[in-house]
């Protein structure tokens, strides 16, 4: 496996990128969010060892809440690229991921509009703050799509896709 983009050589040539914004409930560095706070260091490190890892945006400080999202101070951005959706559900859902997001509406704000989004990227590429703006804005606006989607409705990556209807026109 090549360690700098998590791939292999036979496999595909589109990673997972995903952004989570959320609203915070109270300032960055209030006592209210001390758990929170120091909790994203170890999510980080198992983050960065999970199979399938890619990417993750961080500033200085080693994560991203201080990266400004959608011109707002109290949004912070989690934005990530993975080999593939399981890759991504494997390392949410289990370890001190699940247990951190487990307290999320002791810290953030409940938000009716869509603050996730997922798409594919080239391998390799690395997309910025404005990238993941755009995509969960298209995704608020026209619901999932291949452009941007949800863990719930994906699509598959454009290589699969291409391949996927050339099988269904050759049937």
């Amino acid at each position: 496996m090549d360690s700098t983009n998590g791939q292999t050589a036979h496999e595909p040539g589109h990673q997972l990128a995903q952004v989570n914004i959320s609203r915070l409930r109270f300032p960055l560095g209030s006592p209210e969010l001390k758990d929170f706070m120091d909790g994203l260091d170890p999510v980080n490190a198992v983050a960065d060892a999970a199979d399938g890892f890619v990417w993750r945006l961080q500033a200085d400080s080693g994560n991203a809440t201080d990266v400004a999202v959608f011109g707002d101070s109290w949004l912070i951005v989690n934005m990530s690229v993975w080999r593939n959706a399981d890759a991504l559900t494997t390392f949410m859902y289990a370890g001190r991921h699940r247990e951190l997001m487990a307290r999320r509406r002791e810290w953030f704000a409940t938000v009716e509009e869509s603050m996730t989004a997922l798409w594919w990227v080239p391998a390799g590429n690395r997309p910025s703050v404005a990238d993941a703006e755009k995509r969960l804005l298209h995704l608020r606006e026209h619901g999932p799509t291949d452009r941007a989607f949800t863990l719930r409705t994906r699509f598959p990556a454009p290589a699969a896709a291409a391949g996927a209807a050339v099988q269904a026109a050759t049937d």
